[in-house]
């Protein structure tokens, strides 16, 4: 019989919560286990959200992902940015998006907005 779901409060609980997740993994949808492994996840995720904060990438990070998802070149950012020398620009941080080129990139590759409006990150010494 499974334990009672309860707060995730400290580490511990925290890590016996992963235990659980992990037993219930393969739950189908719809059943008692897998609605409880759909309330853990929940739980996990506020826990984490609260105890680990993930930092959203910058700009050129989130386009950088894109492209490598979706097989995008630096050609093909063109219609959205302009032409060779803005695009590069963009890419080595020496220039700024513009409000229509953030509203392109999100509006035709889903980027989000808010991750496209953040300052770019100076590119670290290597």
């Amino acid at each position: 019989m499974a334990v009672e779901v309860t707060p995730i409060r400290s580490q511990a609980d925290y890590e016996g919560v992963l235990k659980e997740i992990e037993r219930l993994w393969a739950a189908k949808s719809g059943t008692p286990d897998g609605d409880r492994l759909d309330v853990l996840v929940t739980l996990v995720d506020a826990y984490e959200s609260e105890h680990y904060p993930m930092d959203r990438p910058d700009p050129v990070e989130a386009i950088e992902f894109r492209m490598e998802q979706q097989g995008l070149t630096r050609r093909d950012l063109q219609q959205l940015i302009g032409s060779r020398t803005p695009v590069a620009e963009i890419l080595t941080r020496k220039r700024d998006l513009s409000v229509a080129m953030i509203r392109r990139l999100h509006d035709r590759l889903g980027i989000s907005a808010e991750v496209l409006i953040r300052p770019l990150r100076k590119k670290r010494a290597a």
